[in-house]
């Protein structure tokens, strides 16, 4: 049977688009989904970021989940560190309330920024070291059961909306493990920790009120098109730009430079952080895919794609939606 197959939507702002226009595609590819038999879409906390429009992760959710009926949504992820629990239970548990049965949390202890950007968000440097007490804290206000005396989340207490841990390490993997939790791998732009993540967490899996089995979403690219060709072309110009963004940060170069820096051993690290990438037909994809939720273990597929332009980010869903076929899922609640 297949994983069940999700979609990671990063709010890409494209080069001579607004973030209006991330917006409007964002919700264009939710209606999509949701007529196609996708699981959830998952929104990313970034921040200063110039191309990724998703800062207000719970904001944008919102704003999808007012354009759709039913497909859950949700955020892969919330950076903990940057927020108090009580405020992020609010959020979501307001977000519950107006679409109950439909909201997702994942939870990440990165920064989702640059260093200056963390002194802007007002960021402890200590704070991700209090992560595992946050997600405790957090699960208690949307429960009900505040560990807090005296101070409940209004909304948000007793919407149990489901937590998802995050993790690019063998620590998320440990946490989740430990908490019960489901556990997502961003396999999708670090894949090193992937095979011995998941397997932690497998071995170390502590059945809770939450789960009573280990379950697994790792993180894939894809580009799907009509052609092999046409959809190496798009994955090529896409790490191209990625390149680009990472190594160059902000600065312009010719063609020729680009060549150069994707040769460089800055370009070969940014290139392998999308070592794990579906390219071709709708058919070759799939078969990638399919591998891949086997070499990963996974349960669910989220997957992210970089094509070109919006119309072609929207087809390799359709695309690819035409030739999967979902296994049932054993999540409960989710």
């Amino acid at each position: 049977m297949s994983a069940v197959l999700s979609i990671l939507d990063l709010a890409y702002i494209r080069e001579g688009d607004t973030a209006r226009d991330s917006f409007d595609a964002s919700v264009k590819l939710a209606q999509l989904a949701e007529t196609r038999g996708y699981r959830r879409i998952w929104y990313a906390e970034h921040h200063n970021m110039p191309s990724i429009g998703s800062s207000a992760t719970s904001v944008l959710i919102a704003h999808v989940a007012a354009h759709t009926q039913n497909i859950r949504l949700g955020a892969g992820g919330i950076m903990l560190p940057n927020h108090a629990p009580l405020t992020i239970a609010e959020q979501f548990g307001t977000l519950a309330t107006l679409h109950p049965g439909r909201i997702d949390l994942g939870l990440g202890r990165a920064p989702g920024s640059d260093q200056k950007t963390m002194y802007a968000l007002r960021r402890d440097a200590a704070s991700a070291d209090r992560f595992p007490q946050d997600v405790l804290e957090l699960q208690a206000y949307l429960k009900g059961v505040s560990r807090v005396p005296g101070v409940d989340a209004i909304p948000g207490k007793g919407t149990n909306v489901p937590l998802y841990i995050l993790g690019s390490s063998l620590f998320g993997a440990q946490l989740a493990a430990k908490f019960g939790l489901p556990y997502a791998n961003a396999s999708h732009f670090s894949p090193d920790s992937l095979v011995d993540a998941v397997t932690l967490y497998r071995e170390r899996f502590e059945p809770s009120e939450e789960l009573s089995e280990p379950y697994v979403i790792a993180g894939v690219n894809a580009i799907a098109a009509d052609t092999t060709e046409d959809a190496h072309r798009q994955f090529e110009a896409s790490l191209r730009r990625r390149v680009v963004q990472m190594v160059g940060r902000g600065q312009k170069f010719t063609p020729e430079e680009v060549d150069l820096i994707m040769t460089s051993p800055a370009g070969q690290q940014v290139a392998q952080m999308v070592r794990y990438s579906a390219v071709g037909t709708p058919t070759e994809v799939k078969t990638y895919l399919d591998e891949f939720a086997e070499h990963a273990q996974a349960d669910e597929l989220i997957v992210a794609s970089h094509a070109e332009n919006t119309e072609s980010w929207l087809k390799t869903y359709d695309l690819l939606a035409d030739v999967w076929r979902s296994a049932p899922v054993r999540l409960s609640g989710s």
